[in-house]
C-alpha cells in the first residue's frame, strides 16, 4: 500500500487511476493538482482526491507515489517543478501515449533522479475527457506498457508492475523506441486515418447526403475521429517520425488495392482482402470499454 499519491493532472486518466487505487485499497490519501482549479475542485467534490494542492510541487510533497497525467508536452516542465522533492523511495510514473519523448524529457528534468521514474502507457481511455468521466474500472483489463530507462531502479520497476497488475492490468515492458513504433502502427496512424477520412467526406458538396446513409461500418471506422483534438495533435507531433514511417507502409498497401481496382484484377483483390480478413480475425483486442488511448 502507498501512503500518499501525488496526482498531477486530475482529468479522466489521473482521476480514474486515483479511484482505482482507492477501490483496491492501495492508497491511504490522494493529494491532487490540476492546471485548472475548477478541475481540482471537481475532483475533490467527487472524492477522486482528498486534498487540493495549489501546485504540482505541493501535490508531490510527502508522496511515495506520483502520477503525471498531463499532456506529454508538459512532462519536462512538470518534472522540473517537482525535482527537488524527488527521493530514491518515491515512485514516479506517467500515462503518456508516447514514450521516447517522455524519457528524454525525464532525462532533461531529473538527471540522476530519473532512477525513480518508470514511464508507463496504459492503453485505455474514452472518447470523452474530464474528471467527471473518471471511472475506477477504466484500467481493468487494459494493457500497460512500461518503458524503463537504463537508470530506472529495478525495485521501482517491480513495484510499478505489481501496482498495475493489482488494478487488473496486463503489464509488459519494452524500449521507448519499440513502444513508439508499435503504437504508431496500431493507434496513432489509425487515428490520423480516421481524421483524414472525415475530412475527405465533409469536404465534398454532398457530404450531408452521404453521411445521412452511413451505417455501422462507417460509424465503427470513424469512431476514433471523435478523439480530443489537442491531445491527438500533441501525440501525432510527438511521434511524427514513426507515424510518417507507418504512413508510407499504408500508402503502399493502399496503392496495391488501387492497382487491383484499376486493372479489374478480381483475384488479386480477393487475395488481399482474404489476407486482411484472416489477420483481423486472429487479433486479440482490448475489452470494449478500453477503446482509445488518452494521454
Amino acid at each position: 500500500m502507498f501512503e500518499q499519491l501525488g496526482l498531477i493532472g486530475c482529468g479522466l486518466m489521473g482521476g480514474s487511476f486515483a479511484l482505482a487505487l482507492k477501490k483496491a485499497g492501495l492508497v491511504q490519501r490522494v493529494v491532487g493538482y490540476s492546471k485548472s482549479p475548477t478541475t481540482t475542485a471537481r475532483a475533490l467534490q467527487m472524492g477522486v482526491i482528498d486534498v487540493e494542492a495549489p501546485s504540482a510541487l505541493l501535490a508531490a510533497a510527502g508522496a511515495d507515489l506520483v502520477l503525471l497525467a498531463v499532456p506529454v508536452g508538459a512532462t519536462e516542465a512538470t518534472l522540473k517543478s517537482i525535482k527537488h522533492l524527488v527521493t530514491p523511495e518515491m515512485l514516479i510514473m506517467d500515462v503518456g501515449s508516447t514514450k521516447a519523448d517522455v524519457v528524454q524529457a525525464a532525462r532533461n528534468a531529473l538527471g540522476s533522479q530519473i532512477a525513480s521514474f518508470v514511464p508507463a502507457h496504459p492503453n485505455t481511455g474514452k472518447e470523452v475527457a474530464g474528471v467527471e468521466h473518471a471511472d475506477a474500472e477504466l484500467y481493468r483489463g487494459a494493457k500497460v506498457i512500461l518503458t524503463p530507462t537504463e537508470r530506472t531502479l529495478t525495485s521501482h520497476l517491480h513495484k510499478a508492475e505489481a501496482l498495475w497488475q493489482a488494478l487488473g492490468c496486463e503489464v509488459r515492458s519494452m524500449s521507448p523506441e519499440t513502444h513508439d513504433a508499435a503504437f504508431a502502427t496500431v493507434s496513432h496512424l489509425p487515428h490520423m486515418l480516421a481524421f483524414a477520412m472525415m475530412h475527405s467526406v465533409i469536404g465534398q458538396p454532398q457530404a450531408d447526403a452521404f453521411l445521412s446513409v452511413a451505417g455501422p461500418g462507417f460509424r465503427d471506422f470513424t469512431r476514433i475521429a471523435a478523439g480530443d483534438p489537442a491531445m491527438w495533435r500533441d501525440i501525432l507531433l510527438a511521434n511524427k517520425d514513426e507515424v510518417l514511417a507507418q504512413a508510407q507502409h499504408f500508402q503502399r498497401a493502399l496503392q496495391a488495392f488501387e492497382q487491383a481496382l484499376h486493372t479489374g484484377d478480381a483475384q488479386a483483390l480477393e487475395a488481399m482482402i482474404t489476407l486482411a480478413s484472416t489477420a483481423r480475425a486472429q487479433c486479440r483486442f482490448l475489452p470494449p470499454a478500453a477503446t482509445t488511448p488518452t494521454a
